[in-house]
């Protein structure tokens, strides 16, 4: 999924790009909100919770990934030390909760993890009468809000970016075809939410069972659908695992074109990258972190750790980068609520975001296609959040 690593004198231009991740604060971030006072004049304890424990595969790699990023990010931070402690979660609310109480009673004034969202929650109701908040690795927007923030990237952030681009682009309507599991359930509710703000119009809903049979039955009804209410965009849910194969064959086939309709995923349709072989999905639309400031964290991992960095790692990096943002202002008051949602957000390893005060997260994302099997940018991911349409 990742490039090798590139030679170290190469990497110099990234690692200053990275260097610079913590700096990004930029506004006062007004009261006290909910969260410790700190003397940032002292190393800043924060405590970093790993599935490692867990006995489940990837889990030992996840939480090793997950610790190399926070420490490169420690090391990119200027006149910010961090004190950081490791604890296992074991990938479980329980261990979860009993090791972030240990965490805040060793000093911790911040908790950047666990991974899973019923460990991530249980973490934060565990320290919520601590005043300390939670910088989870989780994408669940269930567990978001009171202490607890989740830093992975999200469906609702997702389907915000690619509707707003669709009536940038002069799109009307859009049809939603989403599987009708959890995941796809979660997936149609965000497009629906996002045009529910938005000029293109919810040209209607169609569900179907993740199964083969599941999806050819759904087709002539989607393409009812498309027909029905002149809609010029399919909006899917379906991952390279599930259902877009199929249906990027069978929607065409049916007379559901690419060349009339435009396909928009919900998901990456560069991951993994056998997708930009399909014929179906060529010339569709899907959102990805800043392509460049992505490459530059995988080369700069790569070459000072000598292996890929996970897929979700960066969310560590990101948590650390913020956090030393904050303190670097020089204020007691940096790691309440208020100063972690600063509306300013901050420079992460797949560009800006920020934390909102429900709990959850905006990351400024790009728009690509795919062309001739290459992945392609359409509309850059935007560098700041003033006027970025936001």
């Amino acid at each position: 999924m990742f490039t090798v690593c590139k030679p170290v004198s190469k990497l110099a231009k990234a690692a200053a790009a990275l260097a610079t991740a913590a700096l990004l604060a930029a506004c006062d971030p007004g009261g006290l909100g909910g969260g410790p006072s700190i003397d940032t004049s002292d190393p800043v304890p924060v405590a970093l919770l790993v599935p490692r424990g867990s006995g489940q595969a990837g889990d030992a790699a996840l939480a090793q990934s997950l610790e190399n990023a926070a420490r490169l990010a420690m090391s990119d931070l200027p006149n910010v030390k961090v004190d950081l402690r490791v604890y296992d979660t074991a990938g479980n609310a329980g261990t979860a909760s009993t090791v972030a109480q240990q965490a805040v009673a060793d000093g911790a004034k911040i908790i950047i993890g666990p991974v899973y969202a019923q460990a991530a929650n249980a973490a934060g109701l565990a320290v919520l009468n601590k005043n300390v908040n939670v910088l989870s690795f989780s994408n669940n927007t269930s567990i978001a809000g009171g202490n607890v923030f989740v830093l992975g990237p999200t469906f609702q952030n997702t389907a915000n970016r690619l509707v707003n681009y669709s009536a940038a682009k002069g799109k009307t309507g859009t049809v939603i075809v989403y599987s009708n599991d959890a995941a796809g359930q979660l997936g149609q509710s965000a497009i629906a939410s996002a045009l529910g703000s938005s000029p293109v119009n919810n040209a209607g809903t169609v569900s179907y069972d993740r199964s083969q049979q599941g999806v050819i039955t759904a087709v002539p009804t989607i393409k009812a659908t498309v027909d029905s209410s002149g809609a010029d965009s399919v909006f899917l849910t379906a991952t390279t695992a599930g259902a877009l194969p199929l249906l990027t064959q069978l929607l065409p086939e049916a007379g559901v074109s690419s060349a009339t309709t435009q396909f928009i995923g919900l998901t990456r349709w560069d991951i993994p990258p056998q997708t930009l072989e399909l014929p179906g999905v060529q010339g569709g639309w899907f959102a990805l972190p800043d392509p460049a400031k992505a490459q530059s964290y995988r080369q700069r991992y790569n070459a000072t750790y000598g292996e890929a960095p996970h897929p979700i790692s960066g969310l560590a990096y990101d948590g650390i980068a913020a956090i030393g943002a904050l303190v670097a202002q020089g204020k007691s008051n940096a790691l309440t609520g208020a100063a972690l949602t600063q509306s300013a957000g901050f420079q992460g390893v797949g560009g800006i975001f920020r934390l909102r005060p429900n709990g959850t997260n905006e990351r400024g994302l790009a728009v690509a296609t795919i062309q001739n099997k290459q992945v392609v940018v359409i509309d850059p991911a935007p560098q700041s959040f003033a006027g970025a349409g936001f």
